[in-house]
């Protein structure tokens, strides 16, 4: 099926430019503040240096900001060789990509199972003092190790150290959308919400709100996505990006308008299918299959 959405221009059956790109965000370390890039490359596990880091309990489970929401105020800058990080009252960090050498790991991203390589004591310190938490950094030594959901994904697709899925799709139209739903309910005086809450990989625009539920198969400007899933919400969205104070929106306006199977949605998980293509802010959005979205998100 072609899109619904009626801000689609058809010429012989091919969709045009329904829409565009207008925010690229990449995530270097898992939970940590994003970095708004002009352009990314395409790989398998997702945007090239998304999630490449996290943060992990001494027993591998993933440390993030549902309970650590300080790791929002985490400032990470990418460079040769490695990162440098800042925050609030702490001295900068440089971290350095660990050796093939360096110590390995095993970590726990929510029930799927994976590993890295220790980043190593003096990163780890500066994390646990930022939280107040003992906490160890690990970096993502090979893309290819972890598989996104069987249920919603190919043998060979891959995931970085993101929740679930390569990339996160949100519109702008949805963003307007809840808020104007918060504006109306009782909590307003937390609104209006930053896109920054929800963390997406890409923002689009073009489209009438929650049009991505049905949304199939797109194109970015020229690298082609699997909408595979809708994206089940969970605290993290209430936590403050610039302040880590949490409140309770957008949860409590999702769940009056956007419950369905007891979760709420927001956004739609992408997987990439034109590895290596470069994605640009400005570029043109084509949805090559879709379904009717009143039924809600995938899930």
């Amino acid at each position: 099926m072609v899109s619904t959405s009626p801000s689609a221009l058809r010429d012989g059956g091919r969709i045009l430019d329904a829409g565009a790109l207008t925010a690229i965000h990449r995530y270097p370390v898992k939970s940590c503040r994003g970095l708004a890039v002009d352009r990314a490359r395409v790989e398998r596990a997702g945007l090239d240096g998304d999630r490449r880091w996290m943060l992990a309990h001494p027993d591998g489970t993933m440390a993030t900001a549902r309970t650590q929401p300080g790791l929002v105020l985490a400032v990470p800058e990418p460079g040769p060789g490695g990162l440098t990080m800042t925050a609030p009252g702490m001295t900068p960090l440089q971290v350095a990509v660990p050796s093939p050498d360096a110590e390995p790991m095993a970590v726990r991203v929510h029930r799927w199972d994976t590993a890295g390589l220790r980043a190593g004591p003096v990163a780890d310190a500066w994390f646990s003092a930022l939280i107040g938490a003992d906490v160890r950094l690990v970096h993502l030594d090979d893309p290819d190790r972890r598989r996104p959901d069987p249920d919603f994904s190919d043998a060979a697709d891959r995931v970085s150290y993101a929740d679930g899925f390569p990339l996160l799709l949100a519109t702008e139209e949805s963003l307007a959308q809840v808020n104007e739903w918060v504006a109306d309910g009782a909590n307003a005086v937390e609104g209006p919400l930053p896109m920054t809450r929800f963390r997406p990989n890409v923002v689009v625009t073009g489209f009438p709100s929650f049009a991505e539920d049905g949304w199939r198969r797109i194109r970015i400007g020229d690298a082609r996505f699997r909408a595979v899933k809708g994206c089940a919400r969970c605290v993290l969205t209430t936590v403050h990006p610039d302040t880590a104070a949490k409140g309770r929106e957008p949860m409590v306006t999702l769940a009056r308008h956007r419950r369905f199977d007891k979760k709420v949605w927001f956004g739609v998980n992408l997987i990439p299918d034109d590895l290596g293509a470069e994605i640009r802010v400005g570029d043109p959005i084509e949805i090559l299959d879709a379904v009717d979205p009143s039924d809600g998100p995938r899930r």
